[in-house]
């Protein structure tokens, strides 16, 4: 399977494709025993594709919305737009962010970038942790890029924002810390949860995401 390209921008709403749920890169079992295969199965095949088929619903009323002048309409539509938009997004990237040969420490730029900004790879681990850990309710714990300060920075956004539409940095790195994330392993410890997710962050992934963003 190959891997999903981040969707076009949501305001591209004329003569648009319907969005799609994209391909894992992996089966749902690669990558136990960190994140079970059933776990995976329905945050993507069911959690996922909701947000997506939702995301397509919003955007034909909101096309509709646009052709009549609804301004009213318009305005009304922009929660579900951003709440199922930011899904679609924060979980195409999250799949790439994760991998069965994933673990270990980054190297080359993104390291470096690493210890400028955290002082070292432990300390940058345990401040996403900690901000992950700490979002209240659902969320979602990020490393960013700074493109204006030319630096990392770690942030916690609430439910489905998108890092970048609410924040304006640019996502490298996403922890999904919903519930429906790891329930069915680690019942209600998000700590183990996170604890174990490290073992499979995709450091590949997150390097080239900055290589990007850098030029």
């Amino acid at each position: 399977r190959s891997s999903a390209k981040l969707v076009a921008p949501l305001g591209c709403l004329v003569s648009r494709q319907k969005h799609t749920l994209p391909d894992l890169p992996y089966d749902y079992a690669a990558l136990e025993p960190h994140i079970n295969a059933e776990i995976m199965q329905l945050h993507h095949s069911k959690h996922h594709a909701t947000y997506v088929n939702n995301l397509n619903v919003v955007e034909e009323k909101y096309k509709e919305a646009v052709a009549k002048g609804d301004v009213t309409t318009q305005v009304s539509l922009q929660p579900a737009l951003k709440f199922n938009g930011g899904g679609h997004i924060n979980h195409t990237i999250f799949w790439t962010n994760l991998s069965p040969n994933g673990g270990g420490e980054p190297k080359g730029e993104l390291m470096e970038a690493i210890k400028r900004d955290f002082g070292s790879f432990a300390n940058f681990k345990e401040k996403l942790t900690a901000v992950s850990v700490g979002v209240q309710g659902s969320g979602w714990g990020w490393l960013g890029y700074n493109k204006e300060q030319g630096r990392l920075q770690i942030a916690a956004c609430a439910n489905q924002d998108p890092l970048q539409g609410t924040t304006g940095l640019i996502p490298l790195l996403g922890i999904d810390v919903w519930e429906h994330a790891y329930y069915l392993q680690y019942k209600n410890v998000r700590p183990d949860y996170l604890k174990a997710i490290w073992n499979v962050i995709n450091w590949e992934n997150v390097s080239s995401r900055y290589a990007t963003c850098k030029k």
